[in-house]
């Protein structure tokens, strides 16, 4: 299992668009995503920052969206952040919230 990790800042006073825009049209494009499994999204209740995480299947699946539709989803949230977002993409160790263990090779 990969996680992408997607940290942002927002615009200020976008925070209520922004999780509209992620509940209404974010959600139900990952949803239609080979190899998608979850989304979890993170927000600084007194500052700008928002973390997204999505879980993936596989590391091809992960890439394949951030090639085929995530610069799609930027268009739609470039008018709520302020630059653009630093994507980074990790192997998942460990998760007990999916019930599971999967150990990265050493």
């Amino acid at each position: 299992m990969f996680a992408r990790i997607v940290a942002m800042q927002l615009k200020p006073n976008a925070r209520q668009e922004f999780t509209k825009e992620f509940e209404n049209q974010i959600i139900p494009t990952l949803r239609k995503q080979q190899g998608f499994m979850d989304e979890m999204l993170f927000v600084d209740p007194g500052g700008p920052e928002v973390v997204a995480i999505s879980l993936w299947d596989s590391k091809q699946s992960a890439e394949t969206y951030n090639r085929t539709t995530y610069p799609e989803v930027l268009k739609t949230l470039t008018k709520l952040i302020e630059r653009t977002p630093e994507v980074r993409t990790l192997e998942v160790a460990y998760s007990t919230f999916h019930k599971m263990a999967t150990y990265a090779a050493a």
